[in-house]
């Protein structure tokens, strides 16, 4: 059928199972909290519902509150409602996300590394690196979410 897609995972599990023991390295070193929060945004800039879905889940899992899963969309505009260590990774999050040819700016980077230590500052990069693969893979897999 012209409409479907390879997916993936299915036809190179080995890739999977390797990308997943990257992040559960990335794991030891961010707490979980975080790092949905940066996968949920990245996932949202990026139009991946499938990874919407699963992150919200995982969040919400991990003891999430609804009201931050549903203002990241918007984090920069939700004042106090995340941290400054939190809006400083979802700014990390926007500019990775949306690289161009411009990179990230000097002063994100340099408001991160204010509130990260460099092996965390590592883990969270790694992080929204991982997540942009995901998504992209995802999107062009056409993975869509079920109906729960």
């Amino acid at each position: 059928m012209a409409n479907e897609r390879v997916v993936w995972a299915k036809k190179v599990p080995q890739v999977y199972k390797k990308l997943d023991e990257i992040d559960q390295v990335i794991a030891e070193e961010l707490d979980i909290r975080l790092l949905e929060l940066v996968k949920l945004r990245s996932s949202v800039l990026n139009g991946c519902s499938f990874c919407v879905d699963l992150h919200t889940q995982r969040a919400l899992k991990e003891g999430e509150s609804l009201q931050r899963l549903f203002l990241v969309a918007t984090w920069y505009e939700a004042g106090d409602i995340f941290t400054p260590a939190e809006r400083a990774a979802l700014a990390l999050t926007d500019e990775m996300t949306r690289m161009g040819e411009h990179g990230v700016s000097d002063e994100t980077y340099a408001e991160a590394a204010e509130h990260y230590d460099d092996t965390e500052l590592a883990a969270l990069m790694s992080a929204i690196a991982m997540i942009n693969l995901y998504n992209r893979l995802a999107v062009t897999s056409r993975l869509h979410v079920k109906k729960r």
